[in-house]
């Protein structure tokens, strides 16, 4: 059997506006005859060669149209000839009484029988990259396409809606992030142009306008591992907040948050998904700049806290940018020398690095912009590698 027995016809190369009807053909795939009286044993057993496909039934109606009979359809890349079945599986057939000899079935593939990378692989020019993957941002599908993609964004939009349940709006985006506001420009490719998503992460829900704010579904991990060092009772500053990912979680485990972020689009965000996560008396929310909510309000609750024994966390989640504003700590004790009994707080600092050795790389940084050497005085944790590392 050919390999690629479900290859779209080769008319649809090129296509550009997409046309399912032009992916229909018929194909030839093998079948057993088996009595309605077993047949449900026989497919359980069969459920390895069976045939698999999206909408494509598993057991159809013979030629004869026999109420006595069904036809269990195979998958012809598993099952060329009788003895393409297991031992178990031949074993079965021969306790259900089910002759081995195999029918030929004429099966009906659509556009909707087809796996999206077999549509694209099928519509895109030969050798290029085909692209399926994307982000999910509750009902958006957030995808990065190249060059080569752009003639074809609409019908890789209307195929990724049409292959995903769930998605209704998928977008693109147009240019790097803006380091000041954490968002980027993004057009739809298909779909309706309502960008409020609701997402869930770590049992918290957040509402927020994809288009305006930032956020990003694969750090879900880290935000959790950095509230998972936070204990009830102890202070957090957040200078770069967002919509709350790791404000809003603290906050529910009995932490006091002080929460900020430039955007006014991301402060009103955060003060709505305080709300909706009642925790809104357990977070003060600000819209000001990083280094000036370092050297305001953190300045400011720093001294108490530091006489005190519960845990202070500063987590700087802009890792364009996060490196550069540790110099707003610079003389934020007022030039006092930190007794060694202290409380002093954990700067959990974020950052990007093509640097071959990216632990050195940023001690290096941070220490530079803090003023302070920090070798052997901070870790460094990997957060995940990414494959353009001035973006986000």
């Amino acid at each position: 059997m050919e390999l690629k027995l479900y290859r779209p016809p080769p008319e649809v190369r090129g296509m550009t506006s997409l046309d399912k009807e032009a992916f229909t053909q018929t194909i030839t795939v093998p079948a057993l005859r088996v009595p309605t009286g077993v047949l449900n044993k026989v497919v359980k057993s069969l459920r390895k060669s069976a045939i698999q496909r999206p909408g494509v039934p598993r057991v159809v109606q013979d030629k004869e149209q026999s109420s006595d009979f069904r036809l269990v359809l195979l998958d012809p890349h598993r099952v060329t000839s009788p003895g393409s079945f297991s031992e178990a599986e031949a074993e079965a057939l021969r306790s259900f009484s089910v002759c081995e000899e195999l029918q030929y079935y004429e099966l009906r593939l659509t556009y909707h029988n087809l796996k999206s990378e077999e549509v694209l692989e099928a519509v895109l020019p030969p050798g290029q990259d085909v692209t399926s993957g994307f982000s999910r941002v509750g009902h958006i599908a957030h995808m990065n396409l190249r060059e080569h993609q752009l003639p074809y964004k609409n019908l890789i939009g209307q195929v990724i809606m049409d292959k995903n349940p769930g998605v209704t709006c998928v977008v693109n985006k147009t240019n790097t992030i803006d380091s000041t506001y954490r968002n980027f420009k993004m057009e739809v490719l298909a779909g309706e142009e309502n960008m409020v998503a609701k997402v869930k992460e770590n049992g918290v829900t957040y509402e927020f306008d994809f288009s305006r704010v930032y956020w990003n579904p694969r750090l879900s991990t880290e935000h959790q591992r950095v509230v998972d060092l936070v204990k009830r009772g102890d202070t957090v500053f957040d200078v770069f907040a967002g919509v709350g990912p790791f404000a809003i979680p603290a906050a529910r485990s009995g932490a006091n948050v002080l929460a900020n972020d430039l955007n006014p689009e991301s402060y009103r965000w955060l003060q709505h998904n305080c709300k909706l996560n009642k925790v809104e008396k357990k977070v003060r929310n600000f819209n000001l700049d990083g280094r000036a909510f370092i050297q305001g309000p953190v300045k400011q609750e720093l001294p108490a806290l530091m006489k005190g024994k519960a845990g202070v966390h500063v987590v700087m989640n802009l890792p364009a940018l996060a490196l550069e504003f540790l110099d707003a700590f610079r003389g934020l004790l007022l030039h006092e020398e930190p007794s060694s009994d202290e409380n002093l707080p954990t700067v959990h600092c974020y950052g990007f690095t093509k640097d071959d050795n990216p632990d050195t790389d940023v001690v290096r940084r941070a220490s530079q912009s803090l003023g302070v050497p920090l070798e052997n005085r901070c870790s460094v944790h990997f957060v995940r590698q990414c494959r353009h590392p001035t973006k986000i």
